[in-house]
């Protein structure tokens, strides 16, 4: 399935659309981008075999890899360069394999230097996972 344009000016949805699929980390996890628009945005991964804990669980490095991303893309949206710097992530429920992972994640506040995003994980209707995070604003975007 295409990612979804929700509102994003076309040139930046291109450009994130391409380097979100160039991402070496999201390639080996498999993080697939589903949806952008401003300030928001939402990725999908389908668990398998390498995504699993030695309990044969899928990590809780994956719930928190995908809020990650989440996360940090709504803040790409906003044609905005930044990094986490701090991240907090409740992990209610696991997943198992095969199930798909979808991660929401919004930002909250924009400030000059720092900026505030929340994400949930879910699998169906199971909430997986809950993070907030501080990300540092290194620059604009130039695309």
């Amino acid at each position: 399935m295409d990612p979804v344009n929700a509102g994003l000016d076309d040139r930046l949805f291109e450009y994130l659309k391409k380097s979100i699929k160039e991402t070496p980390y999201y390639e080996m996890l498999d993080i697939e981008l589903q949806l952008l628009s401003p300030g928001y945005s939402e990725f999908r991964v389908l668990t398998s075999r390498k995504h699993s804990n030695p309990m044969g669980l899928i990590h809780g490095g994956l719930i928190m890899s995908i809020a990650d991303a989440a996360m940090g893309n709504a803040i790409r949206s906003m044609a905005i360069k930044a990094v986490t710097v701090d991240m907090s992530t409740s992990l209610p429920a696991g997943a198992r394999l095969g199930d798909t992972i979808v991660a929401q994640g919004k930002v909250l506040r924009a400030g000059q230097k720092l900026l505030f995003a929340e994400a949930e994980v879910r699998s169906g209707d199971k909430l997986l996972g809950h993070s907030k995070a501080t990300f540092f604003k290194i620059s604009e975007m130039h695309y």
